[in-house]
């Protein structure tokens, strides 16, 4: 792992104590938050903010990598285990099959626990380096991806590291991988709101246009609703435009008579609920499929291999609305406008 050094300036001092909710003076919404206004330190923090984000060396370099990328999505989830590394990678199927001429990539930003290499069917592959840079891990003719996975010397082998070190492979991930032009840069995130979200944040919004938004990814209990309600309090403070939120597991669908049940019951509203009470979009409910555990297991997309399912109905439904969203409805859907 190439060793990074960054060169920083002195933090900018404060004329008074840092309020509730602050930003901090090092974050790119510094003196531009919500919670800025009227704060004594607004103009020293608004200020150094441009000192902060030029005195890293590596700033021009994601941003030149990240002038060809279209649309950058960040998958999040309040908690582990809602299907959030599923949705990403279905996601990123799906944008690459719905047009051949469209380039997608993927990130696995989940250090400790990186999924998506055997998700994609990428397992065993490793990084090649060029003059160019790390070359993404091709899965398909327009989908490439990129995880620590890829770096292990065994599948087995724990990644144990501290906040820098998962920043500064991040980093990596964004200046060195030699991604070419991209219409869509999907990120999966780790559960939480930790080091990882704080960092690909901050280097998109230095060192290129930020981020299209997030998509927020759920199960139906209200158990799950506590932590995205976090998920969504952080997206607020971090500027992050939200997406919508998606109710991933919403009942079960019996692949043999499609008949359905609740698994996890939405004793306060689900997703849906939630998404009215924080002011947000619903993207949509996506019931279990027992099969989507086989294909991931298998590295193959669910939604080519189910088209008949439920699930992939209802997947393509949330795609078509987060294609809107980020101002790429897909043709039939300026069709059906019209």
């Amino acid at each position: 792992m190439a060793t990074m050094t960054t060169t920083m300036t002195a933090p900018a001092a404060l004329a008074a104590p840092e309020p509730e909710h602050c930003p901090g003076p090092e974050s790119v919404d510094a003196g531009k938050a919500d919670a800025c206004a009227g704060c004594p330190n607004q103009s020293i923090c608004a200020s150094a903010t441009p000192r902060l984000a030029s005195a890293d060396p590596d700033i021009p370099l994601i941003r030149a990598r990240m002038e060809n990328v279209e649309h950058k999505i960040l998958v999040l989830s309040g908690k582990g285990g809602v299907g959030k590394s599923t949705f990403t990678a279905m996601l990123g199927w799906a944008l690459s099959a719905a047009d051949e001429d469209s380039e997608v990539g993927v990130v696995d930003l989940d250090i400790t626990g990186p999924s998506m290499p055997t998700m994609m069917g990428a397992q065993g592959e490793q990084i090649h380096m060029s003059s160019s840079g790390w070359s993404p891990v091709y899965v398909a003719d327009n989908l490439g991806m990129m995880s620590i996975g890829f770096m292990l010397p065994s599948e087995d082998d724990a990644v144990i590291w501290r906040g820098a070190k998962k920043s500064g492979l991040i980093k990596q991930f964004l200046k060195d991988v030699d991604w070419g032009h991209l219409d869509y840069l999907v990120v999966d995130t780790p559960p939480g709101t930790g080091d990882e979200h704080l960092a690909i944040n901050q280097y998109l919004n230095n060192g290129g246009s930020g981020v299209d938004g997030a998509v927020v990814v759920t199960t139906p209990q209200e158990v799950a609703l506590l932590d995205v309600r976090k998920e969504l309090d952080f997206c607020r403070k971090a500027g992050i435009p939200v997406l919508g939120l998606v109710e991933n597991m919403s009942g079960f669908v019996c692949p043999n008579c499609t008949g359905s049940s609740e698994i996890f019951v939405a004793t306060t509203g689900g997703a849906e609920q939630l998404a009215k009470e924080a002011g947000v979009p619903f993207l949509g409910k996506v019931p279990l499929d027992p099969r989507v555990g086989v294909a991931c297991d298998d590295g193959v997309s669910f939604l080519e291999r189910h088209p008949e399912s439920p699930t992939s109905a209802a997947i393509m439904g949330v795609i078509r609305k987060i294609r809107t969203a980020v101002g790429d409805p897909l043709p039939d859907d300026d069709e059906d406008e019209e």
